[in-house]
């Protein structure tokens, strides 16, 4: 990890800086104990108003919320303006019974989601009154002040007691409850038990609206027996989520995965999302063109640039789902422009096209968009077709979710998105099973005539380990290379050592680590070369990160890097050379089988996020290749600007030579010395500042 200027001398050293950077992380990392604290469980609610049937708000209505899994039962009562709230749901489906003397009783079925909040509007209807019910009501109403009359005097004579006895013995002081004939205005003091709901054979629990009621509470045929036990007693703590998947625990420590805890606006039908993502980076090899190369995340030099602004969200109701996420920044031309499939042969340089329509610009707006239907099978069943993420490479699409801005190879070169369908099962609430049937390797099109086929098993058995393993294969991923299969497998766990969230010092620590192999075979081409290594075309990586939360998760600092190897540079991201992207190729990076691109990072990031929703970031880092690669200072855009021909050479002149054979292009541009060359080195150093935001 490097951070300010270094000298020449210095700069001959840096590849040691890996060593040590590996040894650091390593040994915080030898600081593993299994430590975690109590889940916080994600719960829902369910609120809404209780009218008339006129529309006019019904207050002091009884509500009965019976949990229709285990059959146990809350109550509440709805206020002045009708409204009503019971939060601290477990998912599950519920009947809500609602009850007024006046109204008709009406019952209603409602579905509880942990991540959503529920909403739900009651009607009553006026109930006709007949002269035997106001009867039995005056008969009832009788006995309820007789019964009071009876309370009264009981609590007297506890009082009594209470005040003969030592202070000491009565922590809590005696007893003390001013009782009327409506049982609506009983006025209770410090340490009193309530009275029983004498309109109820269930007594409402009053302390705590999320327990369960205790079945054998008085009613008005039991005397009420007053006491002091249990009120020293810590109340109990809501019930897990054991029925949403992953929703048992807090989870959003992990790298890859949004930190967000609350949801700022919810409704039954839709949960919006919004990301703003702005950073500045200033390459230390200072291009003439601020353009930075090798890099999803990296684009300009010395510039403040809109990486992400993205609005979108859910669509939920009745079990069908649909997700849209639309992209704009610098994300909606550079993602797009490592995807070759929708090539459409002339107009990119290439003869392997496979097609007209321009998807490029149908989708380079659109980061996520699927539609698809949920069963209630075990833990639940998610079939959805569309575009989505692979995370593929550990680290999300969107960098407000990870642990750094820079990530190192294995995923910046990795998959961040797959266009086809998904299926996920949840087979427990701790394990995903997820197969993909997708057009190929982050690609709109089909490149040839085999689609890609996929996965991830995706295991979090506790609240401070994940497992996460994504694999790939039988698909057709060259342009041009019609019979080359790819095949691919990465895995990675994420391991929280150190949980003190409450601590003003250190409070957490956790470490990420993954590891990636792949190769391609067929039409020549092999995973090991053989004794021709001119064919090898092959990927082996890995990266790992450690990071340390302060101040109770106030502040936090990563450490990691990683490295990769990547035989034939298939899934080396190509410099943007005179505008060269995916399809077109250059002259001056080619990409072909046998040629080999060995690279390797560090970074070091500080995060401060005062509010879940938004995070300030600062970044230092280094990466090092055995080949020119990264940009220098001369740029890589030709004189005048790029001549549209990007897999050609460039003429001094700006004009483009028209061959991609060296020595036709050095007669073509008049000589040796007529020939433009990128400025190319084989290092780089950054340092970056931003702000993300999501909601």
């Amino acid at each position: 990890m490097v951070m300010g200027c270094l000298s020449r001398s210095q700069v001959g050293r840096l590849p040691h800086l890996r060593i040590w950077s590996i040894w650091a992380i390593t040994a915080m990392a030898g600081f593993f104990v299994a430590q975690y604290a109590s889940a916080q469980p994600a719960t829902g609610s369910v609120s809404g108003v209780v009218r008339d049937a006129s529309g006019a708000p019904v207050a002091g209505v009884q509500l009965a919320l019976k949990n229709l899994g285990n059959d146990k039962t809350l109550n509440a009562k709805s206020d002045e303006t009708g409204a009503y709230r019971i939060p601290n749901l477990t998912a599950g489906s519920y009947e809500i019974s609602a009850s007024k003397y006046g109204f008709t009783d009406a019952k209603f079925r409602i579905a509880i989601d942990a991540r959503h909040p529920a909403h739900l509007e009651m009607k009553l209807k006026l109930a006709a009154v007949t002269e035997e019910a106001a009867a039995a009501e005056t008969q009832k109403l009788e006995a309820l002040a007789q019964r009071i009359d009876q309370l009264e005097a009981e609590l007297q004579k506890k009082n009594a007691e209470a005040a003969a006895a030592s202070s000491s013995q009565v922590p809590h002081g005696p007893l003390v409850a001013t009782l009327t004939k409506d049982q609506n205005q009983i006025a209770m003091a410090p340490g009193a038990l309530p009275p029983p709901d004498l309109s109820k054979t269930v007594a409402t629990n009053t302390a705590s609206p999320n327990a369960p009621i205790n079945a054998n509470a008085p009613t008005p045929q039991q005397p009420v027996v007053a006491s002091n036990a249990g009120q020293n007693q810590a109340p109990a703590a809501p019930a897990v989520d054991l029925q949403t998947p992953f929703a048992y625990a807090d989870f959003t420590w992990l790298n890859g995965t949004p930190r967000n805890k609350d949801v700022v606006l919810d409704t039954p039908f839709f949960t919006p999302e919004v990301r703003f993502d702005t950073h500045y980076m200033e390459d230390f090899n200072q291009p003439v063109d601020h353009t930075i190369v090798g890099a999803t995340e990296s684009f300009r030099s010395g510039e403040v640039q809109i990486e992400q602004a993205s609005v979108g969200g859910d669509f939920h109701w009745q079990n069908v789902r649909g997700r849209i996420l639309f992209m704009m920044g610098l994300f909606s031309t550079t993602t797009p422009r490592n995807d070759a499939s929708s090539a459409t042969g002339s107009a990119a340089g290439n003869t392997g096209g496979v097609g007209q329509w321009d998807l490029q610009n149908a989708y380079k707006y659109v980061s996520e968009a699927y539609g698809g239907y949920h069963f209630n099978v075990q833990h639940g069943l998610n079939v959805d077709a569309g575009i989505f993420v692979s995370y593929i490479g550990l680290f999300s699409y969107y960098n407000f979710d990870n642990w750094t801005y820079q990530p190192s190879y294995v995923s910046s070169n990795t998959p961040w998105f797959f266009n086809g369908v998904r299926v996920q099962w949840f087979p427990t609430n701790k394990l995903k099973i997820e197969p993909w049937f997708i057009n190929g390797w982050q690609s709109y099109a089909k490149f040839n005539g085999h689609p890609g086929l996929g996965g991830q098993l995706l295991w979090m058995p506790t609240e401070w380990f994940k497992l996460v393993a994504n694999q790939y294969g039988y698909g057709q991923d060259n342009l041009g290379l019609p019979h080359t299969e790819r095949i691919h497998t990465d895995d990675s766990i994420e391991v929280r050592y150190f949980n003190r969230p409450e601590s003003l010092n250190l409070s957490k620590m956790a470490f990420s680590l993954t590891a990636d192999a792949g190769c391609q075979y067929g039409g020549g081409l092999s995973c090991t070369g053989g004794r021709n290594t001119t064919q090898k075309s092959s990927f082996v990586g890995w990266m790992l990160y450690d990071r340390m939360w302060f101040h109770k998760d106030l502040f936090a600092i990563t450490m990691g890097g990683g490295e990769m190897s990547n035989w034939g540079r298939y899934l080396t991201l190509l410099p943007p050379i005179d505008g060269a992207w995916a399809a077109s190729g250059s002259a001056y990076f080619p990409e072909l089988p046998g040629q080999r691109a060995h690279m390797w990072d560090s970074t070091v990031t500080l995060h401060y996020m005062p509010k879940q929703y938004i995070t300030w970031w600062l970044e230092a880092g280094y990466r090092h290749s055995d080949i020119p690669y990264f940009a220098g200072r001369g740029g890589v855009t030709p004189p005048g600007g790029n001549n549209g021909l990007p897999q050609y050479y460039t003429c001094m002149s700006g004009a483009s030579a028209g061959t991609a054979v060296l020595s036709a292009a050095q007669s073509a541009c008049g000589g040796l010395g007529g020939v433009w060359y990128p400025d190319l080195r084989r290092s780089e150093m950054k340092l970056s500042i931003g702000v993300m935001v999501k909601f």
